[in-house]
């Protein structure tokens, strides 16, 4: 196994995620303001599920997400 490879393919997969999920968040936020489902500071609890069928790896992350 080629370590320095292994670890970019993880960093590369871990940002395309991050990214994604951040504008995927924004834009759902921007929506439930406007519609006013949702308060400026809102606190919402927030759920990510890793999973890897191939290494029968599936791990949740819990957390939260404040607007102020």
């Amino acid at each position: 196994m080629n370590e320095e490879a292994f670890n970019i393919s993880i960093r590369k997969f871990l940002k395309m995620v991050g990214v994604s999920s951040q504008r995927e968040i924004e834009q759902a936020v921007a929506r439930a303001l406007a519609a006013g489902s949702i308060k400026e500071n809102a606190a919402m609890p927030a759920k990510m599920t890793l999973e890897v069928p191939g290494l029968q790896l599936k791990v949740g992350f819990d957390g939260e997400i404040h607007l102020d």
